[in-house]
């Protein structure tokens, strides 16, 4: 293969993969909440193909970020594994 043909194909994968725009807001569900003992937690969950992305979106004065993030992770796994998430009572607010 010249080297002309290759710096095109070089090219044309570089322009194939910059139009590509993976950004966890691509992968948004509704909002689930979870309901913990220090209150509810909205959690924004994205792809069932991996947790990393999902975080809370709300969650009590007293839980600290990275404590509700952790619980909509959890939520995350479980929903990968089956389970049925609890999209009732989800505050318009708390969806931005």
């Amino acid at each position: 293969m010249s080297t002309c043909k290759i710096s095109i194909a070089a090219v044309a994968a570089a322009v194939l993969v910059a139009g590509c725009d993976i950004t966890p807001t691509n992968f948004e569900t509704t909002p689930v909440r979870v309901d913990t003992k220090q209150g509810p937690v909205i959690c924004q969950l994205y792809t069932q193909a991996q947790v990393a992305w999902d975080r809370a979106v709300d969650r009590p004065e007293s839980m600290d970020v990275e404590t509700a993030d952790e619980i909509c992770r959890t939520e995350g796994e479980r929903v990968q594994e089956g389970g049925q998430p609890d999209y009732d009572g989800v505050e318009p607010a708390a969806l931005g």
